[in-house]
Parts: C-alpha cells; sequence; structure tokens
C-alpha cells in the first residue's frame, strides 16, 4: 500500500503526458490553451451583456402606474376650465368712427328715397335799447328754438339784417337813433329770398299804434310785458310756433 502511495503522489507519479511524443505533448498543450482562451472571452461576452442591460435599466424611465379609472375622472372634473382669451383692446379712433358710421348710416335709412333736411338753426334778432329786456326776450326765444341775437337800435338792426336775414324779429317801438317804425319800414325794403316774421314787442298798446305798426310791415304785435306762452301763441298762429 505504501508502494502504491509513493508512485502515484511522489516525483514517480506519472502525468498526463508521459509515455507521449513531443509533439503530442505540445499538440495537447495547444488545445489545452484554445479551450482556457474560447472560455475566457465567453465569460467576458456574458459579463458584458449583463452591463448593457442594467444600464439600459438603470436609463429607461419608468412607467408611471395606472391611475384607477374613477380617480382620472375625478381629476378631468376637478381642472378648472381654461381663460378666456382677453379680448382685443379697441383703438379709441376706431370707436369713435364706428359711431359716426352708425350714426350716419341711420340717418340714411330715415331718409331713403328723400333729400335729409338741412340742420340750420333758426335765429331771432331781438331789437330793444333796454339790455334787460333783451335778455329776457333772448331767454324766451332760446326756449322757443330759436338762436337769439341782439340789437340795441334799429340802425344796428339793419346792419345785422343786411348781413344775414333772421327768421324772427322781435322790435321795440320807441329807441334811439332810429325807432321800431323806420326801422321796420326800411326791413321790408330789402330785397331776400325769405322774409323774417316781425313782430312789435311794445307798451304802446292804443289801436293806432298797433295799425301803424302793421302798416310798416310787421305781422303782429304784444304789448309789453309778455311771457313764454303768449309768444308763442302768437308765433303759432302766424305758422312760426
Amino acid at each position: 500500500m505504501q508502494n502504491l502511495i509513493k508512485r502515484n503522489s511522489g516525483p514517480n507519479r506519472r502525468t498526463g503526458f508521459e509515455g507521449k511524443t513531443l509533439a503530442e505533448k505540445l499538440a495537447a498543450g495547444e488545445k489545452a490553451r484554445e479551450a482556457a482562451q474560447v472560455a475566457a472571452d465567453r465569460e467576458a461576452e456574458a459579463e458584458a451583456e449583463a452591463e448593457d442591460e442594467i444600464i439600459v435599466e438603470a436609463e429607461a424611465p419608468a412607467a408611471p402606474a395606472p391611475r384607477p379609472l374613477a380617480e382620472a375622472r375625478a381629476a378631468m372634473h376637478s381642472r378648472p376650465p381654461a381663460a378666456p382669451a382677453p379680448a382685443p383692446a379697441l383703438d379709441p379712433a376706431t370707436s369713435e368712427t364706428d359711431a359716426i358710421v352708425a350714426a350716419a348710416k341711420a340717418m340714411r335709412d330715415r331718409y331713403a328715397g328723400n333729400a335729409a333736411p338741412a340742420a340750420t338753426a333758426r335765429t331771432c334778432l331781438i331789437v330793444d335799447d333796454s339790455r334787460v329786456i333783451r335778455k329776457v326776450s333772448s331767454k324766451i326765444a332760446l326756449s322757443l328754438g330759436y338762436v337769439p341775437v341782439e340789437a340795441e337800435n334799429g340802425e344796428e338792426a339793419l346792419a345785422r339784417c343786411k348781413k344775414s336775414m333772421p327768421d324772427l324779429v322781435l322790435t321795440d317801438w320807441n329807441m334811439p337813433e332810429m325807432d321800431g317804425i323806420e326801422f321796420v319800414t326800411k326791413l321790408r325794403g330789402i330785397p331776400t329770398p325769405k322774409e323774417p316774421i316781425v313782430v312789435f314787442c311794445t307798451s304802446n298798446g292804443e289801436a293806432k299804434d298797433i295799425h301803424d305798426g302793421i302798416a310798416a310791415g310787421a305781422d303782429d304785435y304784444i304789448v309789453k310785458p309778455f311771457d313764454e306762452a303768449a309768444l308763442k301763441a302768437k308765433l303759432e298762429r302766424l305758422g312760426r310756433g
């Protein structure tokens, strides 16, 4: 038994290359090296593939967990509505132009087929040497829709009529420079396409005075003091109310 152990473990132990030629030994060593290289290559490839899988898993974003259907619906209903887009700011010049265009169209439709009436203001010439009477008469004329124009005597009033003939004349009788009778007489001598309505406004209320005033060219006669209602009644009777 001891001899057997010595043969297998001692210096006299036989190896796999014993009894083989040198060529056979070289060939066997080459095969062993090739087998070891192949095993090493396979092990390196396996390690590389494992590393690639780890990198891909690390870079890939985690997929969101699916939300329950009820929770998704609740989120949609609780979401605030989108704010409406702000209206574009209006240019003040554009707004004013639009308003003018609308007004012009309204006037055009109102007078469709007919000429629009001329927008001319009616004027009333008030002739009196009393400033207070002129101011009171001006307020009455203004309330009746006339634009008042004042003159303190017949001479000034005649010059105004020659420049621009009024629609209505309220004149006093007794005035300096030129009295009412002379003024009305000369007024009726001015050629004009439109004859103004002339009303004597005076304290001379005798029948002879009234006749003289009408003969000079006046259309009516009213005795001072008078008010808006009395003058309005006179003008309505003359067709100028």
